[in-house]
Formats: structure tokens, C-alpha cells, sequence
């Protein structure tokens, strides 16, 4: 049974090592963000939606909102961070590195909704 279990763990721990350093590094600041992206996508639709209804006062309020998020300094500071590793994954020798971060993202939209 031992056995099994280490087949097991060790199977769902290897797409993880196959990822090159960049990939993780970008992985684990997108996990890090999650929270505050979800925010955003959200206040997006919202926004559009005060505007198309003509609630100026919503749609402001809601801008702010938006912009303290941008100004956050720990949230500015990661996201520069994956703005450097965006083109070195893009060069990226490992074709499994886009396809984990592009599942890591489809993942995060549906928690999101």
C-alpha cells in the first residue's frame, strides 16, 4: 500500500520538477496574485456594467477601488516581476512550462467566477 501511495505522489510531483525555474517562479507569483486579479476581473465587469447603466457615482467609486489596487506596492512589485519573466518563458526550451502556467490560468478564471 506504501507503495501505491509513492507511485501515486510521485506521478503528480513530476510535471512539477519537469518545469523549468522560470515557469515556478511565475506560477507561484500568479497564485500570489489570484486574490487581487480575481478583484480586478470583477470590478471590470462591474464598472462596465455602472456605465452602461448610467451609475456615475457606482462606476467612481468603483475606478477607485481599481486604482488602489494598482497602487498597492506588494502587488506592483510582483507583477513587474512577471512582466520580467513573461519573455523568458516565451524563449522557453520546455514546451510543458506554457502548458502548466496556461493550465494554472484557466484553473484561476473558473475559481474566480
Amino acid at each position: 500500500m506504501k507503495r501505491l501511495w509513492l507511485a501515486i505522489g510521485t506521478a503528480f510531483s513530476l510535471p512539477v520538477l519537469a518545469l523549468s525555474p522560470q515557469a515556478r517562479e511565475f506560477m507561484e507569483i500568479t497564485q500570489a496574485l489570484e486574490p487581487v486579479q480575481c478583484e480586478k476581473r470583477q470590478l471590470r465587469r462591474a464598472i462596465v456594467l455602472a456605465e452602461v447603466e448610467s451609475r456615475n457615482a457606482d462606476a467612481a467609486k468603483l475606478h477607485s477601488r481599481f486604482a488602489e489596487l494598482d497602487r498597492d506596492p506588494k502587488t506592483a512589485k510582483l507583477e513587474k516581476r512577471l512582466a520580467e519573466l513573461e519573455p523568458m518563458l516565451a524563449r522557453s526550451s520546455d514546451p510543458e512550462d506554457l502548458r502548466a502556467i496556461d493550465r494554472q490560468r484557466v484553473e484561476a478564471f473558473y475559481r474566480c467566477d
